[in-house]
């Protein structure tokens, strides 16, 4: 009998995905992270807040599972929060659940499963893994488009992929509610949330005043052209696109194009200004392992909640470091994106196929 690590948060999802395991004759343990929380606001957390732990507990007793809790608090800390930090002080609108899942979910937690001797870890993501006829591991798009977290997870390479398994990829959301209500879950109406963890509910801005004051300093909002038109109150506090709230006066509406951390300026222009044909994706994760040679089509998401364009991908060597992840790519869209934003994921698809993805510069 194969063992698997279920990764619950006290969700519906992985608690569906630890009775969906057991039922298929898996030797199931749960195991819950103990994440990082700013003093004072340990049960808002909503990874692992009081409330999240005790609902997990109860999942695992109702499953007759062992369960278990481990401590993260230092390097959720020191790799996922500074991640975050970091990104800002760079101008970019950084991702912090990519980095999560490549270094907290999928190394840390699964060396913690590999402790136990499981063959397997598990989480509640919406996603599917197969294996191809020449034994490569494939990440597949989840059965459910709606609820589709591939994005978030290409960033696994084929050593982590032969390991992972995700049951409720093959479900739709109304599908996981009802089997959790047939399984007697606690978890079964508990409502998703889609918040940063470690921001607690609350708007990312008054997380970096109080954690990174030092990054808000203000500096000139400029056109295109480099005209001087306002100021702004710290650069973190804008994103590409934003419309409302630049607080300069126009004859036209102006959006904000782009952050220049060196010179701590905003750049606005015109919506006609607004977008690009193309952009270029640093630290690539090919998930098959092998950059391709030439230039091939794929539909790019350009963010978690953005719909895939169609577009050309160009890779642009890799480094003799570490060919799997530091490679770069061009991307030439059919037509101009609005929003593409330093600091989030470009993910290649072709079909259900997660090709790859690095991050925007």
């Amino acid at each position: 009998m194969s063992k698997v690590v279920v990764a619950m948060s006290g969700g519906v999802d992985s608690s569906v995905a630890a009775a969906l395991l057991k039922e298929q004759g898996y030797e199931v343990v749960g195991m819950m992270l103990r994440l990082w929380s700013e003093p004072g606001k340990e049960d808002s957390n909503r990874c692992c807040t009081p409330d999240s732990m005790a609902q997990a507990r109860r999942v695992a007793a109702k499953l007759d599972i062992p369960f278990y809790v481990i401590d993260a608090k230092d390097v959720f800390r020191e790799t996922v929060v500074e991640y975050f930090l970091a990104g800002y002080a760079r101008g970019e609108t950084p991702n912090p659940c990519l980095i999560c899942n490549r270094k907290i979910r999928w190394t840390f937690l699964l060396d913690h499963a590999f402790a136990l001797d499981a063959d397997f870890m598990a989480t509640g993501h919406y996603a599917r893994v197969r294996k191809d006829e020449s034994g490569k591991m494939q990440l597949l798009r989840a059965i459910d488009r709606s609820k589709d977290q591939s994005y978030v997870l290409h960033v696994l390479d084929q050593e982590k992929l032969k390991h992972a398994l995700f049951p409720v990829g093959d479900y739709a959301k109304p599908e996981i509610r009802q089997i959790a209500e047939r399984h007697g879950l606690p978890t079964a109406s508990r409502k998703d949330s889609q918040d940063l963890c470690f921001l607690a509910g609350e708007d990312y801005r008054n997380f970096l005043q109080r954690n990174a004051a030092e990054m808000l300093k203000p500096g000139e909002i400029v056109t295109r052209e480099g005209v001087s038109i306002g100021a702004h109150n710290g650069l973190a506090n804008y994103t590409i696109g934003q419309r409302k709230g630049l607080g300069v006066a126009s004859a036209v509406p102006l959006y904000v194009i782009t952050k220049d951390a060196v010179r701590n300026t905003l750049v606005v222009g015109t919506q006609a200004q607004l977008g690009s044909s193309e952009l270029t994706a640093r630290d690539v994760n090919w998930v098959s392992g092998e950059a391709p040679r030439e230039p091939f089509r794929a539909e790019v998401k350009i963010r978690y909640t953005a719909k895939e364009a169609e577009a050309w991908v160009k890779p642009m060597g890799e480094s003799q470091a570490s060919p799997e992840s530091d490679s770069a790519v061009e991307v030439t869209f059919d037509a101009a994106q609005r929003d593409i934003t330093a600091g989030q994921a470009a993910v290649f698809y072709q079909g259900d196929l997660v090709v790859g993805g690095g991050i925007i510069v």
